[in-house]
């Protein structure tokens, strides 16, 4: 994918939609018990962009989620329609947000080439030989 290609989602009810200008910088399944509750899932998939790559079309709800590794909360973005999350705004690090996969347009293209907060991880979940694995997220240099 070229930084000039544009990739497409929206909520399940279509209410929201949104557009991501480039390729995603990465593509994460998180494990932590929030995100395992937040997508009613063993894990989310995320695609991990910068906020100023997104345009987003309608309206969402937010839930403040205080519990975060940083201490500052997680803003969790969704349809107030459908109830579909949309996109995830850490405010530790605000300039960087987490589209859900699930609400992309082609979600097949986007397979998670990391898995962080394993040591939440369910234990019948595989996660593919040779992708990199974190007990948390990632540590920076």
């Amino acid at each position: 994918m070229s930084e000039s290609e544009i990739i497409e989602g929206g909520c399940n009810c279509r209410h929201v939609q949104y557009k991501l200008h480039g390729a995603p910088l990465a593509v994460a399944a998180c494990h932590c018990r929030n995100c395992q509750r937040q997508s009613g899932s063993a894990y989310s998939v995320n695609l991990v962009v910068a906020a100023d790559s997104v345009a987003i079309k309608g309206e969402l709800a937010c839930y403040e989620d205080p519990d975060s590794e940083s201490g500052k909360p997680v803003l969790r973005e969704f349809c107030p329609n459908c109830g579909s999350p949309i996109r995830s705004i850490p405010t530790a690090s605000p300039a960087m947000v987490a589209i859900k996969a699930g609400t992309l347009d082609n979600p097949g293209a986007f397979p998670p080439a990391i898995h962080i907060w394993t040591c939440q991880m369910l234990d019948w979940v595989d996660v593919p030989e040779g992708v990199p694995q974190f007990p948390k997220g990632p540590q920076r240099a």
